[in-house]
């Protein structure tokens, strides 16, 4: 069973997610197939190593010794993986896709260059739509995609990165908890139809039986950065402020300087999970792994 390393990664994802459902999303395998990995662990140890319980699974005690032994299997794996990759040396310039408000806000250059150097070989921002990025993965026209829309596929395995909150914002004060009410005093940015953010917002404005259609809307605009400058460059007015949502991550420097403002809804917040999306041909590929392993550990988070 030692050099079918699999069934153990399989093992040491269901013990870190505490769910057989967790593990099977995020190795990117069907859950009867984590299921059925496990108990060929269990017959060839003779031994049960995990029970399952209402809120999730736990460790017996061959599991917990299992456990640290796949831990140290695995660390002495991926050692090995990044001493061949030394060798090889690979020439590559590694692909990576980002949809607009992740490439354009969140990813910095200093984090494209300092992951360049953790696998030493350039890499290629390319900044789309998250759809069009889901399909050039599939055309292997990139390596790897940050995504803020859940274009689920079949074919790849997603990860959840980061957590991300749409909030209202204008160029003057407006109060920073907005009653229901106060949503048709102001003048609109609106994102246009098809949008993910646009999806978000009106799932949320559907509970409070807020009507977009009742709103002054002054225009629809395709992406974070236009509607961004359309807000700096609208017209000042107090008494009739112009305001969009958008994410917070877009405009953290601006909210700290005092060139715009935030609001929230109230009893309401509107939040999404940012994404990273990989082809499941590239599940144990040490590039892709190191990439992905470098932005979870926070070394991109704006």
């Amino acid at each position: 069973m030692l050099k079918d390393f699999v069934k153990l990664e399989t093992f040491l994802t269901v013990a870190r997610e505490r769910s057989f459902s967790k593990a099977s999303a995020k190795l990117g395998i069907s859950q009867p197939a984590v299921t059925q990995q496990i108990k060929f662990i269990e017959k060839y140890l003779g031994e049960k190593i995990i029970e399952r319980k209402k809120n999730g699974i736990k460790l017996t005690a061959a599991g917990d010794e299992l456990y640290k032994i796949a831990l140290r299997l695995e660390k002495e794996i991926h050692a090995s993986e990044n001493e061949v990759l030394k060798i090889i040396n690979k020439e590559i310039t590694f692909r990576l896709g980002a949809s607009f408000t992740i490439g354009t806000y969140i990813i910095p250059g200093q984090c494209l260059n300092t992951m360049s150097k953790a696998i030493n070989n350039d890499v290629k921002l390319s900044i789309d739509l998250s759809e069009n990025i889901v399909q050039n993965i599939k055309d292997r026209k990139l390596d790897l995609g940050l995504i803020e829309s859940p274009v689920f596929d079949n074919e790849l395995i997603y990860r959840e990165w980061l957590e991300d909150e749409l909030v209202v914002v204008s160029n003057v004060p407006i109060p920073k908890v907005l009653k229901t009410e106060e949503l048709y005093d102001f003048q609109w940015i609106c994102r246009d139809e098809g949008s993910h953010t646009r999806q978000v917002v009106s799932e949320v404005f559907e509970e409070l039986g807020v009507s977009c259609k009742s709103f002054n809307v002054l225009s629809e605009v395709s992406n974070t950065t236009a509607v961004l400058q359309s807000i700096k460059k609208a017209k000042r007015n107090e008494a009739k402020p112009v305001v969009s949502i958008i994410s917070k991550h877009a405009i953290e420097e601006e909210v700290s300087r005092g060139e715009l403002f935030e609001a929230r809804l109230r009893g309401y917040t509107m939040s999404r999970s940012f994404y990273i999306a990989y082809s499941k041909e590239n599940k144990h590929n040490a590039y892709v792994e190191n990439v992905v392993n470098y932005i979870l550990t926070g070394n991109c988070d704006a």
